[in-house]
């Protein structure tokens, strides 16, 4: 039988990684659960990923929209009595595109093959996260996978809308950026050369400020090609560097410390963490292994060693409140709130109400930064334009000044 390599959650919290020998990937995992594991992922041992099979890969994830609506499909027809194998029938049959056809056809036949919803999940994780597993595997246990479903489509729906609210309040800030930087490169590079020949007929020197801006014009024109290069060059070098692991934490560190993008990046963390844990905890999955899979969606380092160390604390038998409080990452009403849920025993209800107050401090912290953003870049665009503008008077006036 072939070997495969996989990684899982012990029921400790760990993550463990080794080899096993099955007939099939749903047969390894089919083991490891056996063990009592969450397995995070299965690959046949010495495979190497082909150009062709990161192509496919690529082509069969579901994107956000999608994955939100096959959940709430799926959940539809369980509900309504439907069997699991029918429902998916179903569902590959009025597919919206191929994409979510080919997806879903996969997962039918694993599951009419006999392997659980959860395992088949597990072999498209580029679908499908391990916080979606993890659910499911906890809904087909509890024997409420349709309610299950509901309420994991509601728990993305809400992260959707959280992150559609920021990436849309950006846009206009970010058109505004645009706007600026190209009419203040048009007036350096096209309209302030054309006085050039004027004062060279006249053998009048240009004044300062104007000689100063056709200067930083000429630079624009003559090397704007390479520093846009370079720019992207380094831009690309930076994400390189900032995947190893000690400046990464040494930015979200950084991030967490700015003045006013800082608190809001914590509002963000604590509902992405408060939403996660809630959900979990509410469908069954135990504590440690909940937050071994908070740490994976939430990105931020230092927010993840805040977890971690949370994690470690209710390993050894104390509450997550007190960890999460020394850490001083999360806001204090999110530690207060978690604080009450476990005295009350009542930790998931509490995660979600805390959720709910971050997500909405979320949406109106952007919408204070855009009221911010908006005027600021307006006000920054109107003086670089009034500084060049001036320059061209001066020079005019310069010249009204020799003609007399």
């Amino acid at each position: 039988m072939p070997a495969f390599r996989y990684r899982a959650v012990g029921g400790g919290g760990e993550v463990l990684t080794g080899e096993l020998d099955g007939a099939s990937q749903s047969n390894v995992v089919a083991q490891l659960q056996q063990r009592g594991l969450i397995v995070l992922k299965v690959d046949e041992a010495g495979k190497r990923s082909s150009l062709l099979d990161i192509q496919i890969g690529g082509a069969a994830k579901l994107s956000g929209s999608e994955l939100v609506d096959v959940t709430r499909e799926l959940a539809s027809m369980l509900g309504a009595g439907q069997d699991l194998d029918r429902s998916l029938r179903f569902m590959v049959e009025g597919a919206a595109n191929a994409r979510v056809r080919g997806v879903l056809s996969r997962l039918r036949d694993r599951v009419r093959d006999g392997a659980a919803l959860a395992a088949s999940l597990q072999l498209e994780p580029k679908s499908f996260s391990r916080l979606y597993i993890g659910l499911v595997r906890a809904g087909e246990a509890g024997g409420d996978l349709a309610g299950t479903l509901d309420r994991l489509a509601g728990m993305l729906e809400r992260q959707r809308s959280l992150k559609s609210t920021i990436q849309s309040a950006m846009i206009y800030p970010a058109i505004l950026v645009v706007a600026a930087v190209g009419s203040i490169m048009l007036l350096l590079t096209k309209v302030l050369p054309q006085f050039v020949p004027l004062f060279a007929e006249n053998g009048v020197a240009l004044p300062a400020s104007t000689a100063f801006l056709l200067a930083v014009g000429n630079a624009v024109s003559d090397y704007g090609l390479v520093a846009l290069v370079l720019s992207v060059a380094g831009f690309f070098g930076l994400r390189v560097w900032l995947k190893r692991p000690g400046p990464r934490r040494a930015a979200d560190a950084l991030l967490l410390r700015l003045p006013v993008w800082g608190g809001l990046l914590r509002d963000v963390l604590a509902a992405q963490f408060t939403r996660t844990l809630g959900t979990l905890l509410n469908n069954g999955v135990p504590l440690l292994n909940a937050m071994a899979v908070v740490q994976d969606v939430i990105g931020n380092k230092v927010a993840q060693a805040a977890v971690q160390k949370a994690a470690d604390a209710a390993k050894a038998g104390q509450g997550i409140s007190k960890a999460l409080a020394a850490s001083g990452v999360f806001p204090a009403r999110t530690v207060q709130m978690l604080r009450l849920g476990e005295e009350s025993a009542q930790l998931g209800a509490m995660a979600l109400r805390a959720a709910d107050i971050h997500e909405e401090r979320t949406r109106l912290g952007v919408e204070r930064v855009v009221a911010l953003l908006v005027p600021a870049i307006t006000i920054l665009m109107g003086a670089a334009v009034a500084g060049i503008v001036s320059s061209l008077l001066l020079a005019m006036l310069s010249l009204n000044d020799i003609a007399q």
